[in-house]
C-alpha cells in the first residue's frame, strides 16, 4: 500500500487538554513592495478554541498579486506559542518563527486564489495573535493596492484537503467523526444524556449479521450512507470496529463470538471480504475510514496461555492453530488495500500488558500478525489501547519512580511490578517499542477515553499518606477498580476525555471507540442468539480468579449481553464523568 506520512508526530510536545473557549481572528491585507512583481496577500489568521495549555487555529492565506505555483507563510509569536501538528501545509517553527509550506495538492494560487491549512498548539500565559504576516517574503500590511490588471475570469480556488483516497498523517486532524444515530438516540433518550448524545462512536461489526443489519439495526452500508450526510463539504472519519475472529476472546466468555476455533475460512470469505467489498465501494472514497482491528485476541496468546497462571485451554487452541494471527494479517491486508482505510490494531491496556514478560512479546507479536497473510506493516496506520477498558489515561499524584520510605511505587499491590501507571504513558511506551520492531516511524495511537474518567465526589485531588506505598498508590489513584484486571461494567466508572485529534505527543486522537452505555456482557447467563456467552466476572458476586488476583469483580448488577444498552451503566458513567460534565 502506498502510503506518504509526515513526520510532524514525532514533534509534537505536549498534551493538549480539553476544547473549552472560542478564539480570535486576525486579519492582514498585502501591498505592492519593491522588487517584487505585483504582489499582494491577505492572511486570516483564527484562534478556533484554546484551553488552558493549548489552542486550535486555522489560517487561509489569499493571493491579491501575481499567480504563485508555490507558496510559504511566515509569522513569529510574541509569546511562548508552539506548533505541536498541523494539516494541508507543511509547518515548521524555530524558537518564535513559524515556516507553512503548501503541499503538492494546493501550492498553486491564481490571483484572488486562496489556499488554507490548521494546526494545534501548546501555551501559557497570553496567545496573542500574531502581528504580522509574510507570503513568499512579501509582508501581508493592513492595506491592499488592487492588481494593475484584474483577470478576466472569475478565479478558482485549489483544494485544500488531500485529494480522495489520499492518506493523511493524522486521519482525525481537521476532521469531524461520525456520530452513530443509533447510539445517538438511545443516549439521548436518557436522562441528561443530551449532553453527550452528539459525540461520535465506534460502530462494531461484532457478527456476521451486522454487515447487512436488519429491520431495527443499522448495517454497514447505511452507516456509511449516513456518514456521507454528515459529511458535508469537509473531511470526516467514520470508526469501525472490526471484531469476529474464530475463538474470539479466548481468555473470556462474555464476549464470546458465532465463529468457532477453526472456522477461519468463514472470517475471511463471510466476515472480511464483504466487509473491503463495501468499503472499497468508489462511493465512500471520500471517508476516512479508522478501523480497530480485533481487540481481545492477539495479547490472549502471550497472557492467557500455558506457564502462566492465567492460561485457558481457549488460549491454548488458538495459539496451537494460529487463526488469531492468521486472520488479522488476512484483515489487515485486505482491509489495508482501500486507499482510505486506516487500520488501528488492538494493543491491550497497560493493565493487561504493562509487565516486563507481557510487554515486548506482545510487540512482537503485533508484528508477526502484521506480516502474516501477505501483509505488511504498511498496512497498519497505528494502534489502539484501552479499548471498552477503563484504565486511568493519567494519574497525576503518583509516578512509576516515586519511593515511600524507601519502598518503590512498583512494588505498591495496584501497581505490582508494573511498568507505566496509566495508558498514556503506557501508549506512548509501547509505540516506541513497535517503530523500534520496524513500524512506521510516524505511527498513531489511539486511547479509548470512553469510560476512563474516573470523576465525582470519589475522585482524589492529592497523593496518598505516605504511610506506606500501598496507602500513597490507593489513596492518590483515579483508576477506582478493585484490581487492574477488573473489565466488566465497572462501578464507579465514568465517562473520560471527549473525543480530540492530536492531544498528546505520538497520539492521533482520544476516541470513543466503545459506544458508553453498551454493556461488556451479562450479570447472569442470559440465553442469546449472538454467541455471547456468560463469564463469572460480570457477576458482582464473583470473587475472581488469577486473571484480577482473586478479587471481587467489582461489576453493576442487572447487566444484558454484552453489547446491549445498559441504562444503569450510562448513568453511572454521567455521574462520575471526568470532565464533568
Amino acid at each position: 500500500m502506498n502510503r506518504t506520512r509526515r513526520t510532524s508526530r514525532t514533534a509534537l510536545l505536549a498534551a493538549l487538554g480539553l476544547v473549552t473557549a472560542t478564539g480570535a481572528t486576525a486579519t492582514a491585507l498585502g501591498a505592492a513592495t519593491a522588487g517584487a512583481a505585483a504582489p499582494g496577500c491577505k492572511v486570516d489568521y483564527r484562534i478556533t478554541n484554546q484551553w488552558n495549555t493549548g489552542f486550535g487555529a486555522d489560517v487561509t492565506v489569499t493571493n491579491t498579486g501575481d499567480p504563485v505555483a508555490s507558496w510559504t507563510v511566515e509569522w513569529s509569536y510574541a509569546g511562548n506559542q508552539q506548533v505541536t501538528q498541523g494539516w494541508n501545509a507543511t509547518i515548521t517553527q524555530s524558537g518564535t518563527a513559524v515556516t507553512a509550506k503548501s503541499l503538492s495538492y494546493n501550492g498553486t494560487l491564481t490571483t484572488g486564489g486562496s489556499a488554507s491549512f490548521g494546526f494545534n498548539g501548546s501555551h501559557s500565559g497570553t496567545n496573542a495573535v500574531p502581528a504580522t504576516f509574510k507570503l513568499n517574503g512579501v509582508t501581508c500590511n493592513t492595506t491592499t493596492t488592487p492588481p494593475t490588471d484584474p483577470p478576466t475570469t472569475p478565479p478558482t480556488t485549489p483544494p485544500t484537503t488531500p485529494p480522495a483516497g489520499s492518506k493523511a498523517d493524522n486521519p482525525y486532524a481537521g476532521a469531524k467523526v461520525y456520530v452513530n444515530p443509533e447510539w445517538s438516540a438511545k443516549a439521548a433518550a436518557e436522562p441528561g444524556g443530551t449532553k453527550v448524545a452528539n459525540q461520535p462512536t465506534g460502530v462494531w461489526l461484532d457478527r456476521i449479521a451486522a454487515i447487512n443489519g436488519s429491520a431495527t439495526s443499522m448495517g454497514l452500508r447505511a452507516h456509511l450512507d449516513e456518514a456521507l450526510k454528515q459529511k458535508g463539504s469537509g473531511e470526516l472519519v467514520v470508526q469501525l470496529v472490526v471484531y469476529n475472529l474464530p475463538g474470539r476472546d479466548c481468555a473470556a466468555l462474555a464476549s464470546n463470538g458465532e465463529l468457532g476455533p477453526t472456522e477461519i475460512g468463514r472470517y475471511k470469505t463471510e466476515y472480511i471480504d464483504p466487509i473491503a467489498a463495501i468499503l472499497a465501494d468508489p462511493k465512500y472514497a471520500g471517508l476516512r475510514i479508522v478501523t480497530t482491528v480485533e481487540i481481545d485476541s492477539l495479547p490472549n496468546l502471550v497472557t492467557n496461555v500455558s506457564g502462566r497462571p492465567t492460561a485457558t485451554a481457549n488460549c491454548d487452541v488458538m495459539k496451537a492453530n494460529g487463526n488469531y494471527v492468521t486472520g488479522v494479517g488476512y484483515a489487515l491486508r485486505k482491509l489495508g488495500s482501500i486507499a482510505n482505510v486506516y487500520n488501528y490494531v488492538d494493543a491491550g491496556h497497560h493493565g493487561w500488558l504493562g509487565w516486563d514478560d507481557n510487554f515486548g512479546a506482545s510487540a512482537e507479536l503485533f508484528k508477526q500478525a502484521a506480516t502474516a497473510e501477505g501483509s505488511t506493516v504498511a498496512n497498519v496506520h497505528g494502534f489502539i489501547v484501552n479499548t471498552a477498558n477503563y484504565s486511568a489515561l493519567k494519574e497525576d499524584h503518583f509516578g512509576i519512580g516515586d519511593s515511600v520510605n524507601g519502598v518503590s511505587v512498583r512494588q505498591s499491590k495496584w501497581v505490582d511490578w508494573n511498568r507505566y501507571t496509566d495508558e498514556l504513558s503506557y501508549a506512548q511506551a509501547m509505540r516506541a517499542k513497535l517503530v523500534s520492531l520496524g513500524f512506521d516511524a510516524d505511527l498513531g495511537m489511539l486511547i479509548d477515553t470512553s469510560r476512563n474518567g474516573w470523576g465525582g465526589a470519589a475522585r482524589p485531588t492529592a497523593p496518598g499518606a505516605t504511610t506506606n506505598v500501598d496507602t500513597y498508590v490507593n489513596g492518590g489513584r483515579y483508576d477506582r477498580r478493585i484490581h487492574l484486571g477488573n473489565w466488566c461494567n465497572q462501578a464507579g466508572a465514568g465517562l473520560g476525555e471527549r473525543p480530540q485529534a492530536a492531544p498528546a505527543a505520538g497520539i492521533d486522537a482520544y476516541v470513543w471507540m466503545k459506544p458508553p452505555g453498551e454493556s461488556d456482557g451479562a450479570s447472569k447467563e442470559i440465553p442469546n442468539d449472538e454467541g455471547k456467552g456468560f463469564d463469572r466476572m460480570c457477576d458482582p458476586t464473583y470473587t475472581g480468579n488469577a486473571r484480577n488476583g482473586n478479587s471481587m469483580s467489582g461489576a453493576l448488577p442487572d447487566a444484558p449481553v454484552s453489547g446491549h444498552w445498559f441504562s444503569a451503566q450510562f448513568q453511572e458513567l454521567l455521574k462520575n464523568a471526568h470532565p464533568a460534565l
